[in-house]
């Protein structure tokens, strides 16, 4: 999982920028590299989006559109812990300010595999996907004679969903992404001590009761936008808002604690919490939470967060 992925992005562009519908008038450029990575999921073992055409959209010109071939076999599970795969590199586009960033969907090349089924597939459909694409609106900037590196954030846990009832196919694609510039983010690493916390099952720093942890499941952790967020699961209406990732922890190799990694996170403050409940992203049931704290996250650099339970 944590392995350096290597793929090849391919543009049909001899020379310059092919653009859809037209070109820009802006006589300078920049070039732009966009890569792909994916925050974990418990339930999918294997979640194939079929990316064809990546299109951006200058906030002064037409559409500029890049063939994506050879990225329809990948498997976005294996982009996780700070792991991207490339899109595009080093592209040559006009600069200026962007508004938009679309991916075309093949739907047909599709799929998702649970943990639960073995090799059994079952279909994804993505509304518009080969129309109109998975759309990612925000201003992002080229600068020109400069190269310029973004990360596409796609979050599996949040963006795929049982129809529960008649539909075309077994799980939808409501997608759940974010665009960051590679120059600005940072990452949170940290342990919990699962069997600490599954034995103790007593009262937390808030003197609240932990309930009991799921079976066969080590629990997640959760990372909120800014400082002092109040903890919720998926589907909770409230001042913090939903988690920004939810992140299942993983045994780690020097140690008998789970492991956790939140990658491409902008500077700044982050509250990160931990449950060993499972939340499936469809029901309002709250969870409970322990080892809630603060992380600054610097660009360039990796955090250490304080391991759950709390140590100083």
């Amino acid at each position: 999982m944590y392995r350096s992925l290597r793929l090849i992005g391919i543009s049909a562009l001899a020379a310059g920028v092919t653009a859809c519908g037209g070109g820009s008038d802006s006589s300078e450029t920049g070039t732009v590299s966009f890569g792909v990575t994916d925050a974990p999921a418990t339930e999918f073992s294997n979640v194939t989006v079929a990316f064809t055409e990546i299109r951006l959209k200058p906030e002064d010109g037409d559409w500029i559109s890049f063939p994506l071939n050879g990225f329809e076999d990948q498997n976005l599970l294996e982009l996780q812990g700070g792991v991207s795969a490339p899109l595009i590199t080093d592209e040559e586009v006009p600069a200026g300010n962007y508004t938009e960033l679309r991916l075309i969907v093949d739907t047909n090349n599709s799929f998702v595999k649970l943990e639960s089924q073995g090799d059994s597939t079952y279909t994804l459909a993505v509304p518009s996907g080969e129309q109109s694409g998975l759309k990612l609106k925000g201003d992002f900037i080229v600068a020109a004679d400069t190269s310029t590196d973004f990360t596409v954030d796609f979050d599996v846990h949040k963006s795929i969903v049982n129809p529960q009832g008649d539909s075309l196919a077994d799980y939808l694609l409501k997608p759940s992404m974010r665009l960051v510039n590679n120059l600005e983010v940072g990452s949170i690493s940290g342990l919990a001590d699962y069997a600490q916390i599954n034995s103790t099952r007593g009262a937390n720093d808030s003197g609240d009761l932990l309930a009991d942890c799921a079976p066969n499941y080590e629990g997640s952790a959760y990372v909120f936008a800014g400082a002092d967020a109040e903890p919720s699961d998926l589907n909770v209406n409230n001042d913090t808002g939903n988690p920004l990732l939810v992140l299942p922890v993983a045994p780690d190799d020097q140690s008998n604690l789970y492991t956790y990694t939140a990658g491409f996170l902008p500077a700044g403050e982050y509250t990160v919490s931990y449950s060993c409940q499972l939340d499936d992203n469809e029901t309002d049931d709250p969870l409970q939470f322990d080892g809630t704290q603060n992380v600054t996250v610097v660009a360039g650099e990796t955090t250490q967060a304080k391991t759950i339970p709390l140590t100083q």
